[in-house]
């Protein structure tokens, strides 16, 4: 059965916003098998918590039939890029290096897709299987520039840590 989520207390710090969502995220996974559900259920909560700033938030998908690539999983807000090629943009970058890529102005970043011309900055955070391969990206945009720093990345890539292994 679906829950209300939570709310943010008054005063809570951005850092508390993620741990707290941490704990929700891995509490609402805990036990669910299969990958799309936990992505779903991480987007949602993400992209809730944190509106408007993150624009979009959702999960690219390694492509078991095409390794190389990651094809759009589930995500929150409007339409995305349905392949990207490891190496290509943030998202292709992220994957092929295995790190994560924060962008304050994703216009200067080379090669860039532009899958919403909206977007003006972005974090995007690989996620793990238990075995340590990459299985997905975790890809955020925000309208605005330079909207993502080092406590975004910290409580995303605890969050993207956890994610599978929950």
């Amino acid at each position: 059965m679906a829950e209300a989520m939570s709310q943010a207390p008054a005063g809570e710090t951005k850092a508390e916003a993620y741990a707290r969502l941490n704990k929700e995220i891995a509490s609402v996974v805990a036990g669910e098998t299969s990958a799309t559900a936990r992505y779903a259920s991480a987007a949602c909560l993400l992209a809730h918590a944190f509106a408007p700033r993150f624009f979009w938030t959702g999960f690219y998908v390694v492509d078991p039939d095409k390794p190389e690539e990651l094809v759009v999983g589930p995500y929150q807000g409007t339409l995305g890029c349905l392949r990207i090629p490891f190496g290509r943009g943030v998202c292709g970058a992220a994957a092929a290096s295995g790190e994560t890529q924060l962008v304050a102005d994703v216009h200067a970043f080379p090669g860039h897709i532009a899958c919403d011309s909206r977007t003006n900055s972005e974090i995007v955070v690989p996620v793990f299987d238990a075995a340590g391969r990459l299985a997905a990206v975790l890809d955020i945009d925000s309208e605005q520039p330079n909207a993502f720093d080092e406590t975004d990345r910290y409580g995303l890539e605890a969050i993207c840590r956890s994610l599978l292994t929950a």
